[in-house]
């Protein structure tokens, strides 16, 4: 049976969302069902589907009241809403049902491991894990939580700021969980627990803290193998810039190493951002079906959250597209999942196209489409200055990328996409051209553009708020440059 406030959640959400336009949502990244999104929570595959989860407030388009919104999907692209999963309704999480994972148990049933917020009388916050188990659309809070509390911490970590557990089975039937927390200078700490059944919970390892290099708390781990190497993925707070990597404070950090089973202690070898534009955070990773690594972040940026102007909007935040992920000369390598393949239609394509001023080309537009492009310069002794492509574009509105050979930089800027307020417009990344080419895969969805630089060594993602009516796309350089495009409008057999 559920609790009055989910049933008054659920209620609510049928009703307006039946409202919303399905023109007004992206055509193949997933939104709220209403109000607002964050964190991708419990991404996996249960019963044949994929299950995604969220941060999720039905009942405004601004952080609050922290639900969990629920949607299935069968290739990642196209969703279908169910009723929300979790309310606060508990004394354990009245404050919110924050992030989470998702597993399965033995008898079948899906098991959902989330951190519940409360607070005392003082006002101060206690964050504890708590279970619910379901079928897939109903999901029951067990009597025994929380599950993990404060008395499993190690001394020195922090109470109020312990949270987002990430769940895996491993292959001898031992449940595993990483959780974020900080000590007393908030700088980040990630911790091991384990359990026999998934229910009863003990405390393992400190699996690595942070030195301070990286920001301060670290939000949402997600802890995997893949190629061989262990791979630790956190969303570090307040994080400082170094050269070209971690530009967003408040973003997304991969560690590459390896495991050590005796002092049950990760090493890292290698670091980089995960995403070097302006809207990616707090990502989960699902083993699909055949075995791929797959990693979806929800697209957008705290920083920017406050600044946009919401009024008149039924819904606020989305998730990435899905990225197959692996490692490659300690490297994360994303490409776009393959499913996108099957959505394309109506190709479009031109070889060595000399650009060295303003240039439209037939069929090239589009607000929903897929963008293979590569650059190179018409001269190897005369090379560009720079090359911009345009797109979201109409007599006054733009978004561009832009690419100087000479310095390396790449550079995503949507100062001129409409918006009136000065929050985040620009993302340079330093990019290495192979054979004197960059390759480039642009991918946009009606707010959104993501861009996969040269077979996906590194992605820039941003969300744009111009208007679909803007579907102009150009190109131009200073200097002659010379490309090759292929386009595809998405999504083919809707």
């Amino acid at each position: 049976m559920i609790s009055e406030k989910l049933a008054k959640a659920r209620e609510y959400e049928k009703q307006t969302g039946k409202k919303i336009s399905k023109d007004s949502r992206p055509k193949f990244h997933l939104t709220p069902y209403v109000g607002w999104m964050n964190d991708p929570n419990g991404l996996s595959f249960y019963n044949g589907e994929y299950h995604m989860f969220y941060q999720y407030n039905p009942y405004s388009t601004v952080w609050d009241s922290m639900h969990w919104g629920h949607a299935v999907s069968r290739d990642l692209l196209s969703w279908e809403y169910l009723p929300a999963a979790l309310a606060p309704d508990s004394f354990y999480d009245s404050f919110g049902c924050f992030s989470g994972s998702a597993s399965e148990l033995p008898d079948g049933r899906q098991l959902l491991l989330y951190t519940g917020v409360r607070k005392d009388d003082n006002g101060e916050e206690f964050q504890t894990q708590c279970i619910a188990v379901g079928d897939g659309i109903d999901y029951n809070k067990i009597n025994t939580n929380p599950v993990i509390d404060e008395k499993m911490l190690p001394q020195g970590t922090s109470r109020s700021n312990f949270r987002d557990p990430k769940i895996w089975k491993e292959e001898d039937g031992i449940y595993r969980c990483v959780a974020g927390t900080c000590d007393e200078s908030k700088k980040g700490t990630i911790l091991l627990f384990k359990s026999s059944d998934g229910f009863k919970w003990e405390f393992e390892s400190v699996l690595i803290e942070n030195d301070g290099t990286f920001g301060q708390m670290w939000e949402c781990p997600d802890y995997f193998t893949l190629d061989g190497k262990q791979v630790l993925i956190v969303s570090p707070q307040d994080m400082m810039p170094k050269d070209f990597e971690y530009h967003n404070g408040n973003g997304t950090l991969c560690l590459i190493g390896s495991f050590d089973e005796k002092t049950k202690k990760f090493t890292y070898e290698h670091s980089q951002s995960v995403d070097y534009g302006i809207d990616f955070y707090a990502p989960q990773t699902v083993t699909a079906s055949d075995g791929r690594k797959i990693m979806i972040g929800w697209m957008q940026n705290w920083d920017t959250c406050s600044l946009i102007d919401r009024k008149d909007m039924t819904w606020f935040g989305q998730m990435t597209l899905p990225r197959e992920i692996s490692i490659k000369d300690g490297r994360l390598i994303q490409q776009p999942i393959r499913e996108l393949l099957a959505k394309r239609s109506n190709q479009v394509e031109y070889k060595n196209v000399i650009v060295n001023d303003v240039l439209v080309l037939d069929g090239i537009s589009g607000r929903t489409v897929d963008l293979e492009i590569t650059l190179r310069p018409k001269e190897l002794d005369n090379i560009f200055h720079k090359f911009e492509i345009k797109f979201a574009q109409n007599d006054k509105y733009w978004t561009s990328l832009s690419f100087r050979p000479k310095e390396s930089i790449l550079k995503i800027d949507r100062k001129f996409s409409g918006s009136r307020r000065a929050y985040i417009h620009q993302r340079r990344c330093l990019v290495s051209s192979m054979n004197n080419e960059l390759k480039l895969r642009i991918i946009i969805d009606r707010f959104s553009v993501e861009v996969f630089i040269n077979d996906g060594k590194q992605v820039m993602t941003a969300t744009i708020l111009t208007d679909t009516a803007a579907d102009r796309i150009s190109f131009y350089a200073d200097g002659e440059a010379v490309i090759d495009i292929t386009k595809y409008d998405l999504f083919a057999g809707e």
